[in-house]
């Protein structure tokens, strides 16, 4: 399994320079590029193949007058970035003929020097290597100052350099786990848990436990809308409208961050102490959407629940995504019977059928578990979900077995 370790980079003035150098040098590649394959679509011919767009785009374009400051950089990264519109271009066509997941993709589009995010890539042939004091030393760039927060688990492949809206520096490094090491690190356990995302509380456990939505977002909204007000107020094309613009992106960048940290604290101890793990398959988009799209974006449930997947993925875990119109917040987790709808000021509700006092998010934690088949009866035996005869009285309503081990 290939995974990304990020490191902050702190270059000096002379290796910004650099690093700004080629950037707009990978930019203008990748846009010639894509420039080709239009006009040659336009005209009625053939995409020309990467070895023809590498051989007129980097290679003779060396020799030009209008491109010669193409060989002040490294020629890996050029490459680089003609594969990775060949990359764009694929995912593309494969958007179109439906054999792509995921929304609708469409062209490639040039890209500017003003993006917010600015990247280049070096793969092992660039010769990139560890100094012996700690810093990275790039081709044609130099040794960069690293933040290392963690070790390197295996040894890395490429490293990819990326200039964020904040202006901050960063070294993605692609690394391939060892299986077994990531087996040793965390042992099988035998518990499971079902987990009910919400806004009141981002997440409630089918143990019971409650875990706090930190609201990153609402929490710092004052200081961004005054640095909103601020970026308004200055000239457009002015050095001081720069200076404030990069203040908001800092500031959004804070939560972000911020964000990113509590997905992954929580994620990983789920891991850690759950064999199985059950989430609904919520319409994120759809919800986002609503009156509640602040509130749903600052949960950021879709990060969340992506970091649970790779991380199951790795450790050995089991995550079962049930479907997002199971009616967890209507099913008593105890007869099974099946209550009418319930607005969400309702956070407490008695079941008419058995007399059970029910915590709303408590119940649907449970009914995830039970419905994703990881809840366990008392003899060992699994409680899966299915359609049992209603009552007389219940008739309509549709239950979960209980489990029961004479059966």
């Amino acid at each position: 399994m290939q995974l990304r370790y990020a490191f902050r980079l702190y270059p000096d003035a002379a290796q910004q320079a650099a690093l700004a150098r080629a950037f707009g040098c990978a930019r203008v590649v990748f846009n010639d590029a894509v420039r080709a394959r239009e006009d040659a679509r336009r005209t009625g011919q053939p995409f020309p193949t990467a070895g023809q767009l590498s051989q007129k785009l980097i290679t003779e374009a060396k020799r030009t007058a209008e491109r010669s400051w193409l060989g002040e950089v490294s020629a890996v990264i050029l490459q680089q970035s003609l594969r990775d519109a060949e990359q764009a271009y694929r995912n593309f066509f494969a958007s179109l003929k439906g054999t792509r997941k995921g929304p609708k993709l469409g062209p490639p589009r040039f890209k500017s020097r003003k993006d917010k995010r600015q990247s280049i890539r070096f793969t092992a042939n660039a010769r990139w290597s560890v100094t012996g004091s700690g810093r990275l030393n790039l081709p044609k760039i130099g040794a960069v100052k690293v933040k290392w927060s963690r070790t390197l688990p295996a040894q890395p492949s490429t490293v990819t350099v990326i200039k964020d809206a904040a202006g901050r520096f960063f070294a993605s490094i692609v690394i391939d786990t060892d299986p077994a090491a990531d087996a040793a690190r965390m042992p099988d356990t035998g518990q499971t848990v079902g987990i009910d995302l919400g806004l009141t509380h981002f997440a409630v456990l089918s143990d019971g436990t409650k875990i706090d939505s930190p609201r990153f977002l609402r929490r710092a909204e004052k200081k961004l809308k005054k640095a909103q007000r601020e970026l308004s107020r200055k000239q457009k094309g002015s050095n001081n409208r720069a200076k404030a613009r990069l203040k908001v992106a800092r500031a959004h960048a804070k939560v972000a961050d911020a964000r990113r940290e509590f997905h992954h604290q929580l994620s990983t101890k789920l891991i850690s102490e759950n064999q199985g793990i059950a989430v609904e398959d919520l319409a994120v988009a759809g919800l986002a959407r609503t009156r509640l799209a602040k509130s749903v974006h600052d949960a950021g449930w879709a990060s969340f629940i992506g970091m649970l997947e790779y991380k199951a993925e790795r450790y050995g875990r089991t995550l079962v995504k049930i479907g997002r119109f199971e009616p967890t917040s209507r099913t008593c987790s105890t007869c099974g019977a099946v209550d009418g709808p319930k607005p969400l000021s309702v956070r407490e509700w008695t079941c008419g059928a058995c007399g059970t006092f029910h915590d709303r998010d408590h119940n649907a934690a449970i009914n995830v578990k039970t419905a994703a088949g990881l809840a366990v009866s008392a003899c060992g035996a699994p409680v899966r979900p299915g359609a049992i005869p209603a009552q007389r009285e219940e008739t309509g309503s549709q239950g979960f077995p209980t489990g029961n081990c004479a059966a």
